[in-house]
């Protein structure tokens, strides 16, 4: 630890930290519009000019030493940041009435702090053509070229999709460089070189994350659907989590009336705090799947509560797409009408982290988002990562870009985007039989004191061979040495290159392992369940299991679920002898857009999520109080959710980031120590590998980045019909083209699908948020299946 000052104020820090981030975790304000927390620095804009030991520094690359003494204001350094707005005001459009940034626009409030009130400089400008990249518009006559696009993109997001380019205008006077502050005609200089561009031709290629809307300090770079809709001082911010997946991030819904006519409110655009919490696709795009129109269906309702009371009703299936309050009325529902209660991979996921509690000694994982942010060695396996967590792919990105950490990736779909997140991250395609070889291989490589059965099994895993290496000895005749090699069978099964392995390692201390949804629908689960807690006890990796879908390890938590059906089944957003739900059923639900109540992340963290929309139908909560579960409001529950939370009510939970990045998001859930088992288990290992025929492949369950369920499906930025999505050597092999039509069977099943190219994989994947397509016929068990594959006819 270190200790400078700023403005006469004792700042704590790391040494070597940078001087901004130092300034913003202790509340000092430096102006800044480059620069982005957990980002490489630029020095674009120059604003975060300081003094420090008297000497002029930038403080968004400049880093802290002990003692150090920083003044960020003098008369010389506040006329320069003034010049320097100058230089950025200059042919910058007069639009502020009608442009969507104004009221939250950066240029607008430092050309107001730092008082700049004439422009003394001009010069010719050049026409600029806006450009459409989809889900995001791109008006370049807005640009400031901060570079904050290009720099999340890549150091967070991981695409690098966007480039500077040429904007082909005239540079200043050089006889200006004399008379004008250095500083504002060097950022006028580049200013009047530069653009921003596609990283890959005229179309922007990546998953439209939207994030480089969220950072743009103009309105240069907007969502396509809020362009002209909205001032952005007419909007309201509604505090909540992201409903689609378990990063549940901290996001905005910012709302406001629909029209003059129509005085129902709705949601404008998602925003989030892009500092400290990315959001993927879906989070940012995919919220308008309300059922705006709900009613209260009072036969439907009565019939339902009716043939629960009377047991007809005998079980509730329902997924994880639901708050840690609906999930606990379902489980005080279970206890008092014997209900069973089925959640398929809530199921899964609650005996996977039962059989890792045992041979971990705890019970849950013990990293967080966080830890792999700060980690320097990172292993993937079990998750095409992308897709099943884009937020948990960017802080690997971030890891590997920021910290220069390294790392492994292990799975059966290539993924070019990910093989670029940095040349020191191995990624390694294997099959899919073999994943109890990655948690052996851990094992074998880091495990310490681990019990005596196990070693001595690791221990044989290993070949033996002989290298020779001749050389001169000093009287230069030849002298022929041999040594022995050790090389693991596990490594050699899966592919992977240990001498490469081995140099990555070289002075590494933080050692992180993300386990996915693979391993825990694998028919292997319970063995590597165990496997993975093993390697939390007995290894330095930090560990988190990542939950399949938004509150897969709340549900986990709360409900003692059942493995199948009994009498009459009531679907709760799933299909039943009665359903109801939010997009069908007979009786309608709140969306997670209308609901209070809180999830439980991948972090372990107990998160609120508020109600944007107002709701008009019955809710879970009407049905329980029907049945004798009484409690006036859902969110009552919040504080008595089960013995692994805390005794905190819904109002008194925090929602947001400090300026230092520190988490106040709801609360952590603690690990509780229970008993752990070291006793030999069988450990079944293959090494076989998959034949296909030439008319076969083995497809994948997965949805695309920016597809989580049938609810981002329902919205309309992301609404779509469900592709096979298909490398290239999938259009090799069957002699199809992108676009063209297959049919896949397996069994008596067959199912007529349009194959579509990615050309960052390779491998087969079908998805499962349409629901027209019964994917459940081809995965009985697992993400993998193997399916004949013919062309359709002409």
């Amino acid at each position: 630890m270190a200790k400078i000052t700023i403005n006469n104020q004792i700042c704590e820090c790391e040494e070597n930290d940078y001087i901004l981030q130092i300034a913003r975790a202790n509340g000092i304000f430096i102006p800044a519009i480059c620069y982005l927390s957990g980002c490489s620095p630029t020095l674009a804009c120059r604003l975060c000019m300081v003094e420090a030991d008297g000497k002029r520094v930038y403080a968004c690359n400049a880093k802290a030493k002990d003692g150090m003494v920083v003044i960020t204001d003098t008369p010389e350094i506040a006329s320069e940041r003034k010049a320097i707005m100058q230089t950025y005001c200059i042919n910058h459009p007069l639009e502020c009435g009608v442009c969507d940034q104004s009221g939250e626009c950066e240029l607008q409030n430092f050309v107001h702090h730092l008082g700049v009130d004439e422009q003394i400089y001009a010069i010719k400008d050049t026409h600029k053509t806006p450009k459409n990249w989809g889900l995001i518009n791109y008006d370049p006559s807005l640009c400031i070229v901060c570079e904050r696009c290009i720099t999340v993109c890549k150091d967070k997001i991981g695409e690098a999709a966007l480039k500077t380019a040429a904007r082909g205008g005239d540079m200043p006077d050089k006889a200006l460089k004399d008379s004008m502050p250095k500083d504002a005609f060097a950022v006028w200089n580049k200013f009047q070189k530069s653009l921003i561009t596609p990283a890959n031709g005229e179309n922007l290629e990546c998953s439209s994350c939207g994030e480089c809307t969220a950072v743009c300090p103009v309105g240069a770079l907007v969502g396509s659907k809020f362009q002209y809709s909205s001032n952005a001082w007419e909007l309201t911010k509604i505090p909540a989590s992201n409903p689609h997946s378990s990063d549940c991030e901290l996001i905005y819904y910012d709302i406001k009336r629909s029209g003059i006519e129509d005085q129902k409110e709705r949601i404008y655009r998602v925003s989030n705090d892009y500092d400290f919490g990315e959001i993927s696709t879906a989070a940012r795009f995919g919220f308008d799947f309300s059922k705006t129109k709900s009613v209260k269906n009072s036969e439907v309702f009565e019939k339902i509560v009716d043939k629960i009371a009377n047991g007809e009703i005998k079980t509730i299936k329902f997924n994880s797409f639901i708050t840690n309050e609906e999930a606990k009325i379902l489980s005080l529902l279970k206890e008092k009408f014997g209900l069973n209660l089925l959640n398929d991979e809530a199921f899964a996921y609650q005996n996977f982290m039962k059989e890792f509690a045992k041979f971990s000694g705890e019970n849950l994982y013990n990293a967080t988002s966080e830890t792999i942010k700060n980690s320097d060695f990172i292993v993937v396996c079990g998750s095409f990562l992308r897709s099943d967590s884009p937020n948990l792919g960017f802080k690997v990105n971030n890891a590997l870009k920021i910290n220069k950490a390294s790392g492994i990736y292990f799975h059966t779909i290539s993924d070019k985007m990910v093989e670029n997140y940095a040349k020191n991250f191995i990624c390694v395609r294997h099959e899919s039989k073999f994943d109890i070889e990655i948690l052996l291989w851990i094992l074998q490589k880091f495990g310490e004191n681990l019990p005596s059965w196990l070693n001595e099994k690791l221990q044989n895993e290993f070949e033996i061979s002989q290298i020779s290496k001749t050389t001169k000895d000093e009287n230069g005749q030849d002298v022929t040495q041999t040594s022995e090699v050790k090389t693991s069978k596990f490594a050699k099964l899966l592919g992977l290159d240990e001498a490469k392995a081995n140099e990555i390692l070289a002075k590494k201390e933080k050692f992180s392992l993300i386990v996915g949804e693979d391993f825990i629908f694998s028919e292997n689960a319970k063995t590597l369940a165990k496997l993975a807690g093993l390697i939390q006890k007995f290894t330095p990796f930090k560990i988190l299991i990542i939950p399949p879908r938004t509150n897969s390890l709340g549900v986990s938590l709360i409900c003692d679920l059942d493995k199948d059906a009994k009498g009459k089944v009531l679907g709760y957003n799933e299909n039943g002898d009665i359903t109801m739900g939010v997009l069908k059923g007979d009786l309608d639900m709140p969306s997670l857009v209308q609901q209070e109540g809180t999830f439980t992340n991948y972090d372990k963290r107990v998160v609120p999520t508020n109600a944007a929309l107002s709701y008009g139908g019955f809710e879970l909560n009407d049905i329980a109080n029907a049945l004798g579960v009484k409690s006036e409001f859902a969110i009552d529950y919040t504080s008595n959710l089960g013995k692994n939370f805390k005794n905190i009510k819904f109002d008194d939970l925090e929602n947001f980031y400090d300026n230092g990045g520190v988490n106040h998001r709801g609360y952590e859930l603690e690990n509780q120590i229970c008993e752990c088992e070291t006793s030999e288990f069988e450990i079944k290992n293959s090494d076989e590998t998959l034949n296909l025929n030439e008319n076969e492949v083995q497809i994948y369950k997965a949805n695309p980045i920016h597809q989580f369920s049938k609810f981002t499906n329902a919205t309309s930025q992301l609404n779509e019909v469900a592709n096979l999505i298909v490398g290239s050597e999938f259009l090799a092999k069957f002699e199809v083209n992108d676009g063209e039509v297959v049919t896949l069977k397996k069994g008596e099943f067959a199912l007529a699908i349009a194959v579509k190219l990615d050309k960052n994989l390779q491998g087969a994947i079908l998805p499962y948020f349409d629901e027209k397509i019964e994917f459940d016929k081809f995965f009985e068990n697992g993400r993998y299946s193997v399916v004949s594959v013919e062309k359709a006819k002409a």
